[in-house]
Parts: structure tokens; sequence; C-alpha cells
């Protein structure tokens, strides 16, 4: 039997589509199991079940659990460069990372597994965290030298302090709920300590 002309060139764009939402799916599940676990507690079968695949489509699709931990590492990087505006401001700056961090907690989780060494590779984890954060790191004395941010403060700790307003939530939830009596995600959280942190790197009161 010939097949129908139509079908036949609609077909690759069919299986395409499909093969790009179960890539999704497979992806989003590992998140969520990455970020609960870790990469070396997190499984592939259970990645398969969360994404409702069969767990060889992650060897078919990724080339394993390391393959999909490295395509989500890449998408993270890829997320920040494009929220890292130059000529937006510090405050600006904070504000993108503070909402990209608490909107999607998943995220944030697989790079506190990261900076705490949870890295396949065997990478020392100080030395790439040192290698990233050092251009943070000249950002933030660049913007002393033009007065938006006080001097009086090393510009290691106003990156600290910004991490630390963002990851908090994620790292330690109890304590920010205990401490400020909101939800560590929510809206309120994320105007509240955007503020103090304003204050303190800029020299005084925020607007």
């Amino acid at each position: 039997m010939v097949a129908h002309p139509a079908r036949s060139r609609r077909a690759p764009a069919v299986e395409d589509e499909t093969a790009r939402r179960t890539r999704e799916r497979i992806l989003r599940a590992a998140l969520a199991e990455f970020g609960a676990k870790g990469f070396a507690g997190a499984r592939t079968a259970v990645i398969g079940a969360r994404a409702g695949v069969n767990p060889q489509l992650i060897s078919y699709y990724f080339g394993g659990k390391q393959g999909l931990l490295d395509e989500l590492r890449r998408r993270w990087t890829e997320a920040e460069r494009v929220r890292d505006v130059p000529e937006a401001s510090f405050a600006e700056s904070v504000k993108r990372h503070l909402d990209a961090t608490l909107d999607e907690p998943d995220w944030a989780r697989l790079v506190v597994w990261q900076a705490l060494g949870d890295d396949p590779a065997g990478a020392d984890p100080e030395r790439v965290q040192r290698d990233r954060l050092r251009p943070a790191v000249a950002r933030v004395r660049q913007r002393q030298r033009a007065g938006e941010l006080t001097s009086t403060v090393d510009p290691e700790f106003v990156l600290l302090l910004a991490y630390a307003v963002a990851f908090a939530p994620v790292a330690m939830p109890q304590v920010v709920a205990g401490l400020f009596g909101m939800d560590p995600l929510s809206p309120a959280y994320r105007r509240k300590c955007l503020r103090q942190l304003l204050i303190l790197v800029q020299g005084g009161e925020a607007a």
C-alpha cells in the first residue's frame, strides 16, 4: 500500500514534537529527583516513573543519568546568562535571581547540591565555585567604585549576603519561616529581604 503523501510529510514533524515533549517530561522529572536527593541518591527508575516513561528512554535521549544532569546544569547556566543583564542595577539583578530561585526551587536545590560537592565528574567543588564567582565579585567591586554600593563592606561579603537571601528559603525553609513568620517562597519574603539587603549594601535606607 502506498502511503498518503500528506501523512508522509507530516509524520516526522509529529514524531519530533512527541520526542521533544518526552525529553522535557524526563528533564522535569530529573530536576525534581536530583533536587530532592542529589545526583548520588537519584535513581533513573524513579525519574522514569515520575515522567511516565520507560527508564530506557533516559539512555536513549540523554545517554544516562550523567547526561541528564549535564543538560540540566547547561540550562541553568544559560538561564543565568539571560538574567545577567550588564546594565541592570544591583537591586534589579538581585530581584531577578531571587525570583528565579524561589519561583523554581528545584533548580535552586540542584545548585545547592552542586555547591556541596555532589559532582559525579569529581571536580573540586571549591575550585568550581571560585572560578564561577570570581567575575561576580569583580562586578560588585565595580559597583562599589561607581558609588552604587557602599565600599565599607567587602565585595565578597556583599555577594555572600545576596546568595544567602536567595538560597536560605530553599536550604533552610523552616528557619526562614520561623524568623519571619511567612512563606519562604512568597513575594512578601522577597520584598522584605531585598529591602533589608539593599539597606545594608547601599549604606542607608533603601527607596
